[in-house]
């Protein structure tokens, strides 16, 4: 789970972390106001107006801009509030601007970057700071990897106060920003653990012009596994910056992700999943999505499942391939059937069932009197769905 800049800033805030603050609006009405208390509040004539997406590049597609005057800000808040905005992150297609950030001008020194996300090759945490702050860290990481410090964290013993000196050293500091950058650094791990965070990235973070460490931006990653003992933080979560049906297939319990083939993929499992989009692609198909409906998969389950594929218009062919374990494989072909007859599928359908009552259900699929290809192997229903997507007939 992701969420906007201004979430992210109201966590570090909470946690002793020195912010760029601001407030938000959702409506343009309210701009006029909130921009005199922002300038009152802070203390500042000049504001600063972001756009509120789950999406990097903002600045670069317009969607940050300094207003030095009000009636600057009020211009500029009328230009990006409701805006399709387009970055690298969000592709040509962009997203709808709803909400935007109102925050103090801030005098910069130096922009700097830091972040902390788990390193699963080592199974450790790992923070990484940069002096080369502002700019996308996987084109510093290419051409400039010197540049880059890094400690890693064992989780059982967590940070220690030598590797945030470490990396405020990375960053070429002295005196009281030295000082305030370590306790930012320790901060950031416990805010980090205990937040079921991901990834929290602040770029850039700043030497302002008094000497002043501050985070002039927050992006944070949430573990979605974790949602159920962080309440407050899932209470962030905007739907409207996230796939529609993605969001859809949350209400039924289904981990649906969506992908850019022609094939769409109902099956049992993540391994199963993954192993089979690969067999698809080797078949010289390409999945339509990830589309996982669990161990204890239905009737209802699989009518779902079929609706959340079938709104993608790029699906040509469905592939549905469950191993029974826990699940029974003719519970699934009773809801592959109805699921069939109900949604009067016009798109080919090629089933493979295998484990507990695969037997019956292969039975069922038979006698049920409607248009399923039959599969008896990952590489045969492979082979099948993707002729079947090309419109060529067996």
């Amino acid at each position: 789970m992701k969420i906007h800049e201004y979430q992210g800033k109201a966590i570090l805030k909470k946690y002793g972390i020195p912010i760029q603050d601001g407030l938000v609006i959702e409506n343009l009405s309210d701009a006029e106001h909130v921009v005199d208390q922002v300038r009152r509040e802070f203390n500042t004539e000049a504001v600063v107006i972001k756009a509120q997406i789950h999406a990097g590049g903002r600045g670069k597609g317009g969607g940050v801009k300094f207003s030095s005057t009000k009636e600057k800000a009020l211009e500029n808040i009328k230009n990006i509030l409701g805006m399709n905005l387009v970055t690298h992150q969000t592709g040509p297609s962009g997203q709808i601007v709803r909400k935007v950030f109102i925050t103090e001008a801030i005098d910069i020194q130096k922009e700097f970057y830091a972040a902390l996300t788990l390193d699963r090759s080592r199974g450790e945490h790992i923070f990484m700071v940069s002096t080369e702050g502002g700019m996308d860290i996987e084109t510093v990481a290419a051409k400039t990897p010197e540049k880059i410090s890094k400690v890693w964290i064992n989780p059982l013993v967590g940070m220690k106060t030598f590797q945030a000196r470490n990396l405020a050293y990375g960053l070429n500091l002295t005196g009281d920003a030295l000082k305030t950058a370590i306790k930012v650094f320790l901060k950031m791990y416990k805010c980090y653990q205990e937040t079921d965070a991901s990834l929290i990235e602040i770029n850039p973070l700043v030497l302002t012009a008094d000497d002043k460490i501050l985070a002039l931006d927050a992006k944070f990653n949430f573990d979605d596994n974790a949602q159920y003992r962080q309440n407050e933080i899932t209470e962030m979560r905007d739907l409207f910056e996230e796939d529609p049906t993605e969001v859809e297939a949350s209400k039924f319990n289904l981990n649906y992700i969506k992908l850019d083939g022609n094939v769409g993929c109902m099956v049992n499992g993540a391994g199963l999943a993954m192993a089979t989009m690969d067999i698809i692609k080797l078949a010289g198909g390409e999945p339509a999505n990830f589309l996982d409906v669990g161990g204890s998969a239905n009737v209802d389950t699989v009518k779902n499942g079929f609706k959340i594929i079938l709104s993608d218009d790029s699906v040509k062919a469905i592939l549905i391939n469950i191993f029974g374990g826990i699940v029974r494989c003719d519970r699934v072909a009773n809801g592959v059937i109805q699921a069939v007859k109900e949604l009067n599928l016009i798109v080919p359908v090629v089933v493979r069932l295998e484990g507990t009552n695969s037997v019956e259900a292969k039975e069922i699929l038979f006698n049920s009197g409607v248009a399923i290809i039959p599969a008896d192997s990952m590489q045969d229903a492979a082979r099948k769905v993707v002729n079947a997507a090309l419109g060529n007939q067996e």
